[in-house]
């Protein structure tokens, strides 16, 4: 069997001719891989009370990395966006990134309402992002507002709710230089997705830009902030473990 024709049963020939996507996929896999190996391995590196903290974000980038093999196939055998493949993918490691911001400030007083509250509103989000972008034209943008409510609470948590009150009020630097970062991933790197929701064709940004194109946002977004979301919490985990 020559390359060529290999290279056409596995469905190479994308990455090879760089296919932007394609690449996309292989390297959101490969980050995900290595950031949950890390997060796992440095777990022994951190107090007692951070261990957790570090085993979700290994969890998260491990989840995603799994899911981001299968997309990768489902994408190099179809050339179709995975878009069952990538909402199961965030409605297991999105409530996650919400266990973190708990965990963050639990050793600062939060409870576990707070954490409940974060949850509802994220399975919200997704699953009313589900239903809008499978749906058809005619109810996508309905269910995209109700998706947004969902993605404002938990703006609202993170700016000015019970998490923000118990990062102010920590005196903890290190937790306060996480917040901050944590912040811009929340306004800067998840508002990647609904702006892609509505790029959708009978939607609000309809025509922006290629629709084709809105997997290549979403892989570079879902890499920069599950990844990033993590290292944040390292950090503060590191810095708080120092302390001791």
């Amino acid at each position: 069997m020559n390359y060529t024709l290999l290279a056409d049963l596995v469905g190479l020939d994308k990455i090879i001719n760089s296919d932007p996507v394609a690449i996309t996929f292989f390297i959101g896999y490969m980050a995900m891989f290595a950031s949950a190996v890390f997060f796992f391995a440095e777990r022994s590196s951190v107090d007692g009370k951070w261990k957790l903290s570090l085993l979700v974000s290994g969890l998260i980038t491990g989840i995603a990395a799994v899911h981001y093999y299968y997309m990768r196939d489902f994408y190099l055998q179809t050339g179709a966006s995975p878009t069952a493949f990538r909402y199961v993918d965030w409605t297991l490691t999105v409530p996650l990134m919400c266990v973190e911001f708990y965990l963050l400030t639990k050793p600062f007083g939060a409870k576990g309402g707070t954490l409940f509250k974060l949850i509802v509103a994220s399975i919200v989000m997704l699953v009313t992002g589900y239903i809008g972008e499978t749906s058809g034209l005619d109810n996508n943008i309905m269910w995209g507002i109700l998706s947004t409510l969902g993605y404002l609470y938990i703006v609202y948590e993170v700016f000015a709710g019970d998490i923000a009150k118990l990062a102010s009020s920590s005196n903890s630097a290190s937790l306060g230089r996480a917040m901050f970062l944590l912040k811009i991933f929340i306004t800067l790197g998840w508002s990647i997705y609904p702006i892609g929701y509505m790029v959708l064709p009978g939607n609000l940004l309809s025509g922006m830009f290629e629709v084709s194109s809105i997997d290549l946002f979403y892989n570079l977004a879902d890499a920069i902030n599950k990844i990033g979301f993590g290292l944040v919490v390292y950090s503060v985990a590191v810095a708080e473990s120092n302390k001791k």
